[in-house]
């Protein structure tokens, strides 16, 4: 156990006459060095909530380019509606269950 006393102690000699210690001394550094542990730790825009927002963009960014792709196919789904009679008519038929006189409609669900 003494022995362990003993390296610790040297060692903090040895850190105290070190230019370390000399700059840590120097109250502009140490003013520094607790000004950013504040700023990363402590401050409304620390390090965890920069984390946490840059993951929420990330995930926006990924929402957005969904919902583009799905505006591009909702237009080329009107636009083929509105040139092909014929589509216009499936469509109608499977989603608004339109039918002509004498037809009958029978739904199939699969479950």
């Amino acid at each position: 156990m003494g022995n362990l006393i003993r390296y610790f102690r040297n060692k903090f000699y040895v850190l105290r006459e070190s230019r370390l210690w000399a700059a840590l001394k120097n109250k502009y550094v140490l003013t520094a060095i607790i000004f950013f542990i504040w700023i990363l730790i402590f401050d409304q825009n620390n390090l965890g909530e920069r984390r946490k927002i840059n993951h929420e963009y990330k995930e926006l960014l990924e929402e957005k380019e969904y919902y583009l792709n799905k505006i591009e196919e909702d237009r080329n789904r009107i636009e083929e509606l509105k040139t092909d009679n014929e589509n216009l008519e499936k469509f109608a038929r499977e989603q608004y269950l339109m039918k002509k006189e004498n037809e009958d409609i029978f739904i199939i669900v699969d479950e």
